[in-house]
């Protein structure tokens, strides 16, 4: 076999195979969204109070007893929470990570729910360090191929490919498309060995492989090939080939680990890559994940140039014959064993990246002068849409939030017959219509990721939602005009009108709390509570018009401020409609 067509063999399995783990990986996660939604969203809890009983009666030493005694309890209450999240947060990376196959994903989604915001920055260290452990799940599917299990792994890819093309269940085919993953993994690893294989014919390549022994060079190509072709999984599975097919790198089987070593710093590049143009935090999040595997591949390096005959004398004698399930096993080995020594230090990880990425104050800058920007949008989420569909959502609540607190201003401004309001609330109208079309971008984009139906639904209800809450922003603008209405024709109204005007945008401004919890998914007796509220906005609104009429009749209004006044309640009764629109979206959002 001539060296064009090892090649071109060697680049068609890697394509198979990362075609294979992207299947696996994007349909896996799709069958998990929902649990991986609640693993990324959980909270450490803490289910004990130490506060002390009843202290009347007893002597100041027995109180400072009790008091001490409590306080030492709550101590060891918060220790034990500690660990238990950060136990928790290893165990999420690592399943999220086997169910994604890749420990990049996994760190660039950690980047971007710190970017946004949603998770503390020490918990997104677990997060990573459990990550690593993940994505050796792939080095050891890859392993598999020594064993003859793998000749019948291969047929997934047409079996999965098969029951997907003749099923109409959403389910089914997504596990369908994800067998069908697995086996393009085998399919990719197969001919990758077969390449290798054929490579091993050659005197003058396998020597070539042989003659690299210095551990430097070995070291700094692992982090060149994975930082190229960001995938540790991939270059690790060609490490796996070459041993399974007997081509030996170095003078040792410690060289080869060298490779794998580099391989864990090389794939930090994604996540560094991803931070830039986010928030500090996240900067810092991608430091954490560059520092861990740095940290842990200079030990295992020195280990590995002290103990010259670490492999033989451990992995060697339990997978013996097996080179490529050695380097699968020690890929997990180390991570597991730098999990378990970092752990501990999780706190100094997080000072030593806010050491080295430090907050800049732009010149010319105060913290009150800086507006506060959401990063819930973000990008490197889109590939979990479960998780961007939920922050989109918040998104939206927090939008209608300032969409009513925007009207409220207004209708404060229409009763104080201020002019400078006019301006405020126009300004304030043209930023929500600019995130909610953001919000509108972001939710096309999640569409274009392949999400579930489920997803699907809350997109298109969330799309109905952002218009609702774009037409409140609108209608209070309306309000501001008719402000500058009354200005103008020096409307006046009575304090009763006043105080009715009040009553009704106060329910406005209760049902919208009723409307955003629905967004939020936090309710699911809000839309009854939403409709009821609503139901007094439009008695409230037939009252002040039947109210209105009886002044005109004997003379207590002008007819002149009858436009500015109907408008106005009809207006506010519309708000109250597109509110209730929203919270019918409920059961879309539990």
């Amino acid at each position: 076999m001539d060296i064009v067509t090892i090649v071109c063999q060697l680049i068609a399995g890697l394509g198979a195979f990362l075609i294979g783990v992207k299947l696996l990986s994007d349909n896996m996660e799709k069958l998990a969204a929902t649990r991986l939604k609640d693993f990324f969203h959980r909270k450490p809890k803490d289910k004990t109070a130490f506060l002390p009983e009843d202290l009347s009666g007893l002597s100041d030493e027995e109180r400072a007893d009790r008091i001490a005694a409590a306080e030492r309890a709550e101590i060891r209450s918060r220790r034990l929470n500690t660990v238990a999240s950060r136990l928790s947060g290893v165990g999420i990376g690592t399943v999220t990570t086997a169910i994604v196959q890749s420990s990049s994903l996994t760190t660039v989604m950690i980047v971007g729910l710190v970017n946004a915001g949603v998770m503390s920055l020490s918990y997104a260290t677990s997060l990573i360090m459990g990550a690593n452990i993940g994505t050796c799940i792939t080095g050891l599917i890859a392993a598999l191929q020594e064993f003859p299990v793998a000749i019948i792994a291969t047929a997934l890819a047409g079996i999965g490919i098969f029951v997907a093309l003749f099923s109409k269940k959403e389910k089914v085919v997504t596990a369908s498309m994800a067998v069908a993953g697995l086996g393009l993994v085998f399919i990719g690893l197969e001919l990758m060995a077969e390449s290798m294989a054929a490579v091993r014919e050659s005197d003058v390549i396998t020597n070539a492989f042989a003659s690299i022994d210095n551990p430097f060079l070995l070291f700094f190509l692992g982090i060149a090939v994975t930082g190229i072709v960001q995938s540790s999984s991939a270059v690790t599975s060609i490490l796996i080939s070459m041993a399974a097919a007997g081509i030996i790198i170095g003078d040792s089987s410690n060289s080869v680990m060298f490779v794998v070593l580099g391989t864990n710093i090389g794939t930090c590049v994604t996540a560094l890559i991803s931070s830039i143009g986010t928030n500090i935090n996240a900067r810092r999040a991608a430091v954490i994940h560059l520092l861990f595997n740095v940290i842990g591949s200079v030990i295992f390096f020195i280990i590995l140039l002290l103990w010259d005959d670490m492999v033989d004398v451990t992995l060697g004698v339990w997978f013996k014959g097996l080179p490529s399930m050695q380097i699968a096993m020690f890929h997990t080995f180390f991570n597991i064993v730098c999990t378990i020594i970092f752990l501990p230090f999780n706190d100094l990880f997080v000072k030593a990246a806010v050491f080295l990425v430090r907050e800049r104050k732009k010149k010319g800058e105060t913290n009150a002068e800086i507006a506060p920007v959401s990063n819930r949008l973000d990008k490197r989420l889109l590939a979990t849409p479960a998780i961007a569909v939920d922050n989109a959502s918040a998104e939206a609540a927090d939008t209608l939030k300032l969409a009513v607190k925007c009207l409220s201003d207004a209708v404060d401004g229409f009763l104080s017959a201020d002019r400078e309001s006019i301006e405020r609330i126009a300004v304030a109208k043209e930023g929500i219509a600019e995130r909610s079309a953001a919000i509108g971008d972001y939710l096309t984009k999640i569409s274009a990721y392949d999400a579930t139906l489920e997803n699907e639904r809350r997109i298109t209800a969330l799309h109905s939602c952002v218009g609702d809450i774009n037409r409140v922003a609108e209608l209070a603008e309306n309000v501001g005009k008719y402000t500058r209405r009354s200005i103008k024709d020096d409307l006046r109204f009575s304090s009763v009108v006043r105080d009715e005007i009040k009553d009704m945008t106060g329910l406005i401004v209760s049902m919208s709390e009723k409307s955003a919890a629905v967004l939020e998914g936090g309710s699911a007796t809000a839309p009854e509570e939403a409709a009821e509220i609503e139901e007094r906005i439009d008695a409230k609104r037939k009252s002040l018009m039947k109210d209105h009429l009886k002044r005109l009749g004997s003379g207590e209004c002008r007819p002149e401020s009858s436009g500015v006044f109907i408008n106005l309640v009809c207006n506010l009764e519309r708000v109250g409609d597109h509110l209730n629109y929203i919270a019918n979206s409920g059961e879309t959002f539990q």
